[in-house]
């Protein structure tokens, strides 16, 4: 089984200096994973295909995800067309992660779905999607999506969708629709036990997600945790005496979490740091470390 470690930049991505440019190339020099990108239209990170555009144009092994890019709101044809591009162009690293998108206003306004809509949307974009990816003739007549005799090309060879979370109606959704489950703010005996809900769903649905395909996001921080992420996190996680136990607060601890995740399963990892490392400088320090740390962990 091949263990993996990426690393995640959050909603905290810059496009102003030269500190993105810089972490993709230092990524590459020591062979991590993936890069994965947050999408948020009222902040400042970028938009995750551009900027996985970006980074796929400057590397050649480094795999880039989203985590996760919002489907409702957006033309699956459309959106189907620029990823299967994506994924041609840069030979197959693409690992596309979807959403149904923030519980915030004025996310929701700026893709235009109420709230209590999106599921339903999602559902139907990412079957409008895979059609599109199969490279065939395809008709679809759904609730909101009517299409006939449509073709997309390039049809790319492979495209495996990531879903997150840990609720009960997200882990059926991973378990009907999705060929990789990556949830966030989750403990290793959360995951253990999310990871039987999905197998147990996909077998109803004559499905079959591949081991190797249950990976997890681990934030963590070597400075005391913000107060407005503290409270993020307890929101989340309400069942949770001390949320701290999801942030490891040092690199051996961040060791221990992810050794724990691989006892129950888990191989695929995005590790997201909370503290800014400070420019271009700062991060390539950062990720020196990093590399001494994780990089170890990997199998295969």
């Amino acid at each position: 089984m091949k263990v993996r470690i990426g690393y995640g930049l959050g909603t905290r991505t810059r496009l102003h200096d030269e500190s993105y440019g810089v972490v993709v190339d230092t990524l590459e020099r020591h062979g991590f994973d993936s890069l994965w990108l947050s999408e948020k239209i009222s902040g400042e990170a970028p938009d995750p295909v551009v900027a996985m555009a970006y980074g796929a144009g400057r590397t050649t092994n480094l795999k880039f995800g989203m985590s996760v890019m919002v489907l409702p709101g957006r033309n699956p044809v459309v959106l189907a067309k620029e990823l299967a591009t994506l994924a041609t162009m840069s030979g197959g690293r693409l690992l596309p992660a979807f959403g149904l998108g923030a519980v915030d206003p004025i996310e929701q306004q700026a893709f235009g779905v109420e709230r209590s809509e999106r599921a339903a949307i999602f559902d139907e974009t990412l079957a409008v999607m895979r059609k599109c990816w199969s490279g065939e003739v395809f008709s679809h007549d759904g609730p909101r999506f009517r299409y006939d005799g449509v073709i997309v090309k390039p049809a790319p060879k492979r495209m495996d969708v990531w879903l997150g979370g840990i609720a009960p109606s997200e882990l059926k959704r991973v378990g009907r629709l999705a060929d990789g489950w990556l949830p966030s703010f989750v403990l290793p005996t959360d995951a253990e036990a999310g990871r039987v809900v999905i197998e147990s769903v996909a077998a109803e649905h004559d499905r079959e997600i591949e081991d190797d395909h249950y990976g997890v996001l681990i934030p963590y921080s070597f400075g005391p945790i913000p107060d407005v992420l503290r409270a993020v996190l307890a929101k989340r996680r309400p069942d949770l005496d001390d949320v701290a136990q999801l942030v490891p607060d040092s690199w051996e601890a961040l060791q221990r979490m992810i050794q724990r995740f691989i006892d129950v399963g888990t191989t695929k990892f995005v590790v997201l740091p909370l503290d800014e490392p400070g420019g271009a400088d700062g991060w390539v320090a950062h990720l020196d470390e990093a590399a001494d740390a994780l990089r170890p962990l990997e199998v295969g």
